[in-house]
């Protein structure tokens, strides 16, 4: 079956009390209106068309960075008359489109693709296919009236319900799908002879009922649950983050804790892997097979590749760990990082725009910065590079099987030669040969008794400190 889509995201979204369009705002780490295009493209729609008001341009722009220009059009709807209004708006786009419409919103994060496969199936022989759902309080919905035979008739929105029509319990959804040689006629006949004074996409139901052409299909509250406002949108946040987790588990993926732990949608996670309590994976970050993340871990764009091991409260952005390195405690990789295979970053070591090769280490209270390592390097404690003159950034170069140690300070742009060594406390200003040992620092001296001086003198000093107080009383 052809298929089109129409994504109604006009709305501002007031009861979001916000300056940011309602359809921008985040659930599982992706604005939420990118969940219903992603569903559209994935059963395959020819056209998506989305139908925006409020911000258009940067919903525009959000929906490009995602998808690609050529993956939607926009039609806008500068004036808000009512969802049959909006879906108006649209029909330009879908001139010569001879397939169903879907009709969905870009406030409903939470649809599934089999329940569009239901709705698009039931529309098959039909004008009309919708979707419903029983509520314990229906008040705000569209009532579902039906015939004594339980077939749809129309659809009553609560402002034009009578009393009885007010007890039914089954609700509109607000998803159809339709003919698409139905949707614009049906649409021309819309009136705003109603409460609201509005042109209401129900309406076409009953224009549809007439010729006994109607179907529906039944779906969870929280499948259709549209967001009105932030505790919406954080209860939305909660769920989505919750079928992630469940994904990833069913894959083959342990999570220890899965409530606490917050992976955005789309994040890629490798069978065997171990996820520990309360971490963070955000963005395009990809996991290998036989990870483990420790707790507290936050990684945002990153790659960490087959067998990589992050220990507990280490941060990562936009850099790749590779296969079998060890990260962490308390470590923090800045965009820019690429660890090679084996190599271990260890506690309370900060990294920017560093290169390190197979097997190189740094284990402890380390900055390196702007810094080409090469293979099985040693970096000793306290080493940092000095990359920022305070006007531009300067690489630092180390060589495969160099030893650089503690409390060494390399001032770029420098070179260390391969198998060099700088001795601890150096200062390196200048490029270092091959194999050559490097050493800068002040020459010990020693003043024999300066310490039992030095004591006296504070002794005679608090001494008459006390005495001068004790005259003063």
């Amino acid at each position: 079956m052809k298929l089109a889509a129409v994504l109604l995201a006009a709305g501002k979204g007031t009861r979001m009390k916000s300056d940011r369009a309602k359809v921008l705002h985040r659930v599982a780490g992706r604005p939420m209106i990118e969940y219903p295009v992603m569903l559209a493209r994935a059963l395959e729609a020819e056209r998506v068309v989305c139908v925006l008001g409020h911000q258009a341009e940067a919903v525009q722009a959000a929906l490009s960075s995602r998808f690609g220009e050529g993956a939607f059009e926009v039609a806008l709807q500068t004036e808000q008359r009512g969802t049959g209004h909006a879906v108006l708006q649209a029909m330009p786009a879908l001139s010569g489109f001879d397939g169903h419409v879907l009709i969905l919103y870009g406030d409903v994060p939470l649809l599934t693709a089999g329940l569009l496969r239901r709705l698009v199936e039931a529309s098959r022989d039909r004008l009309v296919a919708l979707v419903t759902m029983r509520v314990a309080d229906p008040t705000g919905y569209g009532r579902i009236v039906r015939d004594t035979e339980g077939r749809l008739v129309k659809i009553v929105e609560h402002k034009d319900a009578t009393l009885d029509e007010r007890a039914i319990d089954e609700v509109n959804a607000g998803l159809y799908c339709v003919r698409a040689d139905f949707l614009g006629p049906a649409l021309a006949g819309l009136s705003t002879d109603n409460a609201q004074g509005e042109l209401y996409l129900t309406d076409i139901v009953a224009q549809a009922a007439t010729r006994e052409s109607v179907a529906s299909v039944s779906a969870s509250a929280e499948e259709v649950m549209g967001i009105n406002d932030r505790a919406e949108l954080a209860k939305a946040d909660s769920i989505m983050r919750g079928r992630v987790t469940l994904d990833l588990m069913k894959s083959g993926v342990t999570i220890h804790g899965p409530e606490t732990c917050f992976i955005e949608h789309g994040v890629v996670v490798g069978p065997d892997s171990e996820i520990g309590p309360l971490v963070q994976l955000r963005g395009a970050t990809r996991i290998g097979a036989g990870c483990l993340v420790e707790a507290g871990c936050i990684v945002t764009d990153a790659v960490l590749e087959d067998g990589a091991h992050l220990k507990p409260y280490t941060v990562v952005a936009e850099s790749r760990v590779g296969a079998g390195a060890h990260v962490g405690p308390f470590a923090h990789l800045r965009p820019g990082s690429d660890l090679g295979a084996d190599v271990k970053i260890g506690n309370f070591v900060e990294t920017k725009k560093a290169r390190l090769g197979k097997g190189s280490k740094a284990s402890h209270l380390t900055y390196l910065g702007d810094a080409e390592i090469g293979a099985d390097v040693n970096i000793g404690c306290g080493t940092i590079t000095c990359n920022y003159d305070g006007y531009q950034k300067h690489k630092t170069v180390i060589g495969d099987g160099a030893f650089i140690g503690s409390d060494t300070q390399l001032v770029a742009p420098v070179t260390v030669g391969a198998n060099a060594i700088t001795a601890s406390g150096t200062t390196v200003t200048q490029d270092v040969s091959p194999g050559a040992l490097a050493l800068a620092r002040v020459k010990q001296t020693e003043i024999p008794g300066y310490a039992d001086k030095r004591r006296r003198r504070e002794e005679a000093r608090r001494k008459e400190l006390a005495d001068k107080a004790g005259k003063a009383k």
